[in-house]
């Protein structure tokens, strides 16, 4: 596999899912738990068409190949270098039949695809606002944790041009900004239906939180149970073990 390799400080890590793995470069951006915890919230079957906007280096579109039917999973990334691994992770994977990479703008995608030829949109978009905190002069870290590329009213209205009717979104976000993601969506015709909060541990409150929006729905949220990542000894907990590991339990 090291001849997938191309860039200094690059190495190969194991997805612990269906014996996926992937290119990481150790002075980039790299993939966290919530991207493992989003794919494993995705629902998508045979008949659904799946794009991952911001993809990175395509850790969200290889696990979604695992843990859904999707027919085609597709991933958009503006930074070019972080395209070129998600590429050469596909590759690696055997996944080209179902799994597909395009360098570009996600502001741009409708022009790319056109509208309503998705019915999944999947995102983890960065969650800090240009004015938070100091932006990495890493492109690929500055994109993937600061508003650069894209700001979270655009995730929203390119999501919602992008999605057929009836189409479902989901996305991970921080809960800080809770009010603005359920704004910004019931505004564009984005209805959240599901919602389920993320704890680091079971004695602190969530710092994350998975929704999933429909395009055109009518009002009614479901709030799952919370999802707890780590017991009080540090040790993930059984959920988390069993995401990890490829399972998605039904809830």
């Amino acid at each position: 596999m090291d001849k997938f390799l191309k860039y200094p400080n690059e190495q190969i890590d194991d997805l612990l899912c269906d014996g996926l793995k992937i290119i990481q470069k150790q002075d980039s951006y790299k993939f966290a738990i919530d991207s493992v915890l989003l794919a494993n919230f995705v629902k998508a079957d045979k008949n659904d068409r799946v794009i991952d906007i911001g993809t990175g280096s395509g850790v969200i579109a290889l696990l979604l190949s695992a843990k859904t039917d999707a027919k085609e999973i597709v991933g958009i990334e503006i930074v070019g270098e972080a395209f070129d691994r998600a590429v050469r992770n596909v590759k690696m994977n055997r996944l080209k039949e179902r799994v597909k990479i395009v360098h570009g703008d996600l502001k741009e995608a409708v022009k790319i695809f056109g509208r309503e030829s998705f019915s999944v949109v999947v995102t983890n978009p960065p969650y800090m606002m240009i004015k938070e905190g100091k932006i990495s002069p890493n492109p690929s870290i500055a994109v993937a944790r600061h508003e650069v590329a894209a700001t979270l009213e655009d995730v929203a209205k390119v999501s919602w041009q992008l999605l057929s009717f009836g189409g479902c979104f989901y996305m991970v976000y921080r809960t800080v900004r809770l009010v603005d993601v359920i704004y910004k969506m019931r505004s564009l015709g984005l209805e959240p239906k599901i919602l389920r909060f993320i704890h680091p541990k079971v004695q602190a409150g969530p710092n994350l939180f998975l929704m999933m929006a429909k395009k055109g729905a009518s009002g009614g949220i479901k709030i799952l149970p919370p999802l707890v990542v780590y017991n009080s000894d540090g040790s993930y907990t059984d959920e988390i073990k069993q995401i990890y590991f490829g399972k998605r339990p039904e809830v």
